[in-house]
């Protein structure tokens, strides 16, 4: 009942009235590490005012300034005050980092569509309502969202859960736009901040079931009942003062609880260690593998699976230390009944000289002697207890330093686990592992002599892992100098091929030179052959003249030679053709073929002569001929 009164007083304080200063705080009611609160469907209280406003106490009106005190006295309402949102939600960065924060949730989540940064930066409202009714089916999962007046009922589920703000009913009209979505997104991030709380008070109800064994009713006692009420007096009267945020006081009563619940905190740093370990080596596993929803089940079930053999793994280890405590409690028992049985026999001891005292008679020294001996058998039960004492609180400390022990080979063990993993040593399938198991399981049945065996062991594998490394890294080495070797050959190689090609270029040049000087002098040829043909032209001429008075005949005939000497023009122009394009054709192909230039010039030289040398006795041939006939003519024309 007690517990009831808390959560409604806890509850009613963060639905009515939310803090004016930011606080990311938890209540320190719930704050006990045996708590037995049971979450299925979540029960979420209706509240009793509207969280965008904060009215003034009961018991009075507030004052206006932040550090006035608040009247007690009864009173009418005061006026009711909207509260300012203190995050920066126009702050561009801001905004990033909180969309960033809602991407990498959905991701952890197993949000079932594609969602990144950039598709965050504008969402549509269809999109806005799946991610809304996704996270919100993490707190519910019968929750289901209405087909219809979605607009209204976003606003009244965030006012529902206790969100401090007002979020208006036509921001759902337009959750992309780039006034509202800061809004929005500043919701959204409040309701997964919600969700984690939620999911960390299932964890630890889970995670410190144990602390509760043998002192379930110490909570409704009166050393709890004296904590709470204290804690509850001070925060109201420093809350009707004017203060908003307790941390003090929240200090020092999780101080107190922890003293009342004998709280470990190595144990708890050491499994926060654990826990943030094992996430870092979730998180690293989930990035790796495929995000398709096969993937992420078959991660699920690994993981649970994983989370069975671990508590399955510590239940074995509670019932071992309890094995342990029961032989030790039995051994505790088994003296006290030793002393007990001791102290039995020397009561009777003491009665049966009870008895002697009063049937007889002692002198004076007698009495003095057994009075002496009463004192003696005293002292020896005095010193019997004291050594029973020290004896409980010697194995009270040897029990304490093999808990720090144990506490620091695990840590140690991690560690270890940890490098290992890094090197790729662990599991026996990694890369580095070579088939070996590098894994050292933590067992209470360990013994000194296990324990330098496993280490001999996983030495003397380390050993011959880094000798293979070595010898791998001398492989290498020399593979590397035989590659330097071949790549100082290779450009000795280059260096020779571009001296070869140097020399040929100088060829080609030389070549190039005396195809030039051939050209000159064909020139030199055609102009001699050009002023020949003048001359000829000119004596053909002045025949003309004198022709002109001859007969017919000797028109016609020279008409004829005219003619045929037009044809042996016309033919020598188109060998004197034939050789220019010859001639071009050698230079192409001297370009083109470096390897034959040589001999292909010398052949083409033979032909150029050869053909000139045609030509050029054809030609002597016809004017020869023509000589002839012009003599013939001049004869005929003399004898005429």
């Amino acid at each position: 009942m007690e517990r009831s009164r808390m959560n409604r007083a806890s509850s009613s304080r963060l639905s009515e009235l939310p803090q004016r200063v930011e606080s990311n705080r938890m209540s320190m009611v719930y704050a006990t590490p045996q708590s037995k609160q049971s979450f299925g469907k979540l029960n979420i209280p209706k509240p009793q005012s509207v969280t965008s406003e904060r009215r003034t106490s009961f018991f009075g009106s507030r004052t206006s300034g932040a550090g006035m005190a608040r009247n007690s006295a009864f009173g009418a309402f005061g006026g009711a005050e909207k509260m300012k949102d203190p995050r920066p939600l126009h702050d561009k960065a801001y905004v990033q980092q909180c969309i960033r924060q809602l991407c990498e949730f959905l991701s952890e989540k197993g949000f079932p569509g594609s969602m990144s940064v950039k598709s965050l930066q504008s969402p549509s409202t269809k999109e806005f309502l799946k991610i809304f009714e996704f996270i919100y089916c993490l707190l519910d999962p019968t929750f289901q969202m209405p087909t219809s007046k979605v607009e209204e009922e976003v606003p009244r589920i965030l006012k529902d859960l206790g969100y401090p703000f007002v979020l208006s009913k036509s921001s759902m009209y337009s959750v992309g736009a780039p006034h509202t979505w800061p809004q929005v997104l500043g919701a959204v991030v409040w309701l997964i901040d919600t969700v984690k709380i939620f999911c960390s008070m299932s964890d630890q109800d889970l995670l410190f079931a144990d602390f509760s064994d043998g002192s379930t009713e110490i909570e409704d006692g009166v050393e709890f009942n004296k904590l709470f009420l204290d804690y509850t007096a001070e925060t109201y009267n420093k809350f009707m003062q004017g203060a908003d945020t307790f941390d003090e006081e929240d200090a020092d009563y999780l101080a107190k609880l922890k003293r009342l619940y004998n709280v470990d905190e190595g144990l708890l740093a050491s499994m926060e260690e654990k826990y943030r370990m094992l996430s870092d080596e979730v998180e690293r596993l989930e990035k790796e593998s495929q995000t398709d929803r096969l993937m992420v089940k078959r991660t699920e079930k690994v993981k649970l699976q994983t989370d069975l053999q671990k508590l399955q793994s510590y239940r074995s280890n509670l019932e071992s230390f309890k094995a342990n405590l029961e032989n030790k409690a039995s051994g505790l028992a088994e003296e006290l009944e030793a002393s007990g049985l001791q102290v039995e026999t020397l009561k009777q001891e003491e009665s049966r000289l009870q008895h002697i005292l009063s049937t007889q008679k002692f002198t004076p020294a007698d009495i003095e002697r057994i009075n002496w001996e009463k004192r003696e058998l005293q002292q020896t039960i005095n010193s019997l207890s004291k050594s029973l004492e020290q004896a409980e609180q010697h194995m009270w400390n040897e029990e304490i330093a093999l808990a720090k022990a144990k506490e620091t080979a695990e840590v140690k063990l991690a560690e270890y686990h940890k490098l290992a993993r890094k090197l790729k040593l662990i599991p026996v399938s990694a890369e580095n592992a070579c088939g070996h198991d590098f894994e050292i399981r933590t067992s209470t049945e360990y013994g000194p002599s296990t324990m330098v065996q496993c280490r001999t062991q996983i030495q003397q594998l380390l050993r011959k892992l880094i000798t293979d490394v070595d010898e791998e890294c001398s492989r290498l080495t020399d593979m590397k100098l035989s590659l330097e070797e071949s790549i100082e050959q290779v450009n000795s190689n280059i260096s020779d091929k571009a001296n070869d090609l140097k020399h040929l270029r100088e060829q080609i040049r030389r070549l190039d030179e005396q195809l030039e000087q051939d050209m000159q002098d064909i020139a030199h040829e055609e102009q001699k052959w050009s002023a020949e043909m003048e001359s000829v032209e000119t004596h053909r001429k002045l025949l003309e003249k004198k022709v002109t008075l001859g007969y017919d005949e000797s028109v016609e005939q020279l008409k004829a030679a005219q003619q045929q000497y037009h044809l042996v023009l016309q033919e020598t122009n188109e060998e004197r053709r034939t050789v220019v394009n010859n001639l071009a054709s050698v230079l192409t192909t001297a370009a083109n073929h470096l390897s034959i230039v040589e001999k292909f010039l010398e052949d083409q030289h033979k032909r150029v002569d050869r053909v000139y040398t045609d030509a050029f006795r054809e030609d002597e041939v016809d004017i020869q001929k023509m000589k002839d006939i012009m003599e013939g003519f001049i004869a005929k024309v003399n004898s005429m």
